[in-house]
């Protein structure tokens, strides 16, 4: 079983905890790591980009020169796809980009990534990660106190609104809570700062 150091909220070791096999310690998936990033994305896509067909452009109606006899090409409406301010042919219309994964994949990908995190020295375990008050300034000093650098994601057992309010200003801190964090969130944090009943909720939950 990987061992991670536990921390307090003063920056000091204050044991150490055994981390479950089954969702810290498998071999990372990086094939399901990579879908899952690419569902995560296409998720977020928007899909309302539209252009307008020359049905859809107004004016046109009228054809603008007769057929035959005047030694131009035959056109039916100055909105056709050819001509200037005309409509746009197989252009982009609205859609979604969603496209689903199963449970299973999605499953693996969490323990691939919470194994990724754990194998690189990047996953902190907290003894308990709580705020008395919303203040920023204290919670930035917690976070100067550990081992972290670059883009930090700090997961709570619950939604806490002191936590949340007081990292929400930092530069490059995200929080979530435990079951409310994606593969793709634990990917893009350079270091995972997590409470230990969490670390636990996460073993009962994703362990086989």
């Amino acid at each position: 079983m990987p061992k991670v150091n536990v921390y307090d909220m003063s920056g000091a070791v204050v044991g150490e905890v055994e981390l479950s096999d089954a969702v810290f310690g498998i071999k990372p998936n990086k094939h399901v790591l990579h879908d899952m990033v690419r569902h995560h994305l296409a998720a977020r896509r928007q899909g309302t980009q539209s252009t307008l067909t020359r049905a859809e452009v107004s004016g046109g109606g009228i054809k603008p020169w007769r057929q035959k006899g005047t030694g131009r090409a035959r056109q039916g409406s100055t909105r056709s796809p050819q001509w200037t301010h005309g409509g746009i042919a197989l252009g982009p219309k609205p859609r979604s980009y969603r496209y689903d994964v199963n449970k299973k994949v999605r499953r693996l990908a969490m323990k691939s990534a919470l194994s990724a995190k754990t194998k690189a020295g990047e996953l902190l375990v907290i003894d308990e990660l709580k705020m008395d008050e919303i203040k920023t300034k204290t919670f930035a000093a917690f976070l100067g106190k550990l081992p972290v650098s670059g883009k930090a994601l700090v997961i709570t057992p619950a939604d806490s609104e002191n936590v949340v309010k007081s990292a929400r200003n930092i530069d490059g801190v995200t929080t979530a809570f435990v079951g409310a964090i994606s593969a793709y969130d634990l990917l893009r944090a350079a270091r995972v700062v997590i409470d230990k009943s969490a670390v636990t909720r996460l073993e009962e939950v994703y362990a086989e």
